[in-house]
């Protein structure tokens, strides 16, 4: 980066907010979020823009924060700082190389070559998600603000990481406060055919523009070695297998069977090539293209591991109760798929169910089905989805890992209600 870039990037605050009295404690406490209800007042210049900086102050007039401003979204300010500082390219560099520093265990170019590289505001850098996938990068912006900031964040990683391309996927189910295209690449150039990655010595193919996310599920990288762990010569239901990781996980730890359970057809097709392409007997894999819930309700066939990774199934806080009762739904049906030493990992990615509710959820199934579980340890993402102590609600993944003393016994059928939420 030229040194007269590095004078002259820099994003001036152009907006004051005024917090109503009272409200200062979250911002003094450190929470990144100022929400819209506690905000008295918001001052702009003639020339701002949601998405620009601005500086958050008490009802007294004190300086408090700084961060990009979103006027007509709930998350009103996003803060970069605490401090009285620029919000330049030096802000960005220094953010940037803390968390690439944090990640130099993970990325050994050998057996791991994808990996979260920014975790927004794990890494203090709220709305910017960058992972990287052998030598290009996916990045998601999820805020007006780092889209703004995209010339100072973006010089900066193709200086320190010399990437061949630079990919932005847009996440519209989280991103309410800037009209940007689904995908669009922003440096060099990027293959739309699947890249081959590697992760704890095996490979897969990735869809960096159709896959979900930001194309694979990184996050989950930690407990599919787990599974590997475990899994020798087991019986292994993958349910909402997506495109095979778990499945090819314990393939290569000599499972005896594996049933790949997964809706979309893509997804299916994509499983099969991972397992193929790291050289796993055709004969233990059954893929079946099904919905999960009703795979569960209609096969009897009992498994020695079960790993239930659903999407986000509470997308709002007003479909909370409906995704709880679909949790529950999967559970008792996974129960009663269980054998005495069966384990099972269980996991919710909904931001808005708490571990406790999900904690409590699993207890209600196996209550109703009359299983005795015994719960092992806690799951979540790898080290390099840092989640920031005071940002709770970065605790998006939770999971169990569970054995099944005794299984389940079949006392009644879900009620058609539960059925229709799930």
């Amino acid at each position: 980066m030229s040194e007269l870039t590095r004078v002259e990037a820099s994003m001036p605050p152009t907006f004051r907010i005024h917090l109503r009295p009272g409200r200062e404690r979250a911002v003094e406490l450190r929470h990144p979020w100022v929400f819209s209800g506690a905000v008295d007042e918001i001052e702009a210049l003639e020339e701002a823009v949601p998405g620009d900086v601005g500086d958050v102050y008490s009802a007294k007039g004190e300086f408090l924060a700084r961060g990009t401003v979103h006027p007509e979204s709930q998350i009103v300010c996003r803060i970069l700082t605490w401090n009285d500082r620029r919000i330049d390219a030096d802000f960005f560099a220094e953010r940037i190389d803390r968390a690439l520093s944090a990640r130099a265990s993970v990325i050994d170019h050998q057996r791991t070559t994808a990996a979260r590289l920014i975790n927004a505001e794990g890494d203090g850098l709220p709305g910017l998600i960058v992972d990287r996938y052998q030598q290009s990068l996916v990045v998601q912006t999820l805020s007006a603000g780092m889209l703004r900031a995209r010339p100072l964040w973006l010089e900066i990683l193709v200086d320190r990481l010399g990437p061949t391309g630079v990919l932005e996927r847009g996440d519209h189910s989280r991103r309410e406060e800037v009209d940007a295209p689904e995908e669009e690449v922003i440096y060099g150039l990027v293959s739309r055919d699947p890249v081959v990655i590697k992760e704890n010595g095996l490979s897969f193919r990735v869809d960096l523009f159709g896959g979900q996310k930001t194309g694979f599920y990184l996050d989950q990288r930690d407990n599919r070695a787990l599974l590997r762990e475990h899994a020798s010569g087991a019986r292994v239901l993958n349910l909402f297998g997506y495109t095979g990781a778990f499945s090819v996980y314990a393939g290569s730890a000599r499972a005896e069977s594996v049933t790949h359970v997964e809706s979309s057809g893509p997804a299916c097709a994509l499983a099969e090539e991972n397992w193929e392409l790291n050289n796993l007997p055709p004969s233990r894999l059954e893929v079946v293209e099904t919905d999960a819930f009703g795979f569960l309700r209609q096969n009897e066939e009992r498994y020695d591991r079960i790993i239930l990774d659903p999407p986000p199934l509470a997308r709002n806080r007003g479909s909370v109760q409906a995704a709880l009762r679909a949790y529950k739904d999967l559970h008792l049906w996974a129960f009663l798929r269980s054998e005495p030493g069966t384990e099972i990992l269980t996991f919710s990615c909904s931001q808005h169910v708490t571990p406790d509710l999900f904690q409590k959820v699993v207890f209600g199934a196996a209550l109703d089905v009359g299983a005795s579980v015994q719960w092992l340890s806690r799951l979540g993402p790898g080290v390099d989805h840092p989640v920031h102590l005071n940002h709770p609600q970065g605790e998006y993944l939770k999971g169990f890992r569970l054995r099944v003393l005794e299984p389940g016994q079949e006392r009644k059928r879900p009620s058609t209600d539960e059925e229709g939420e799930a």
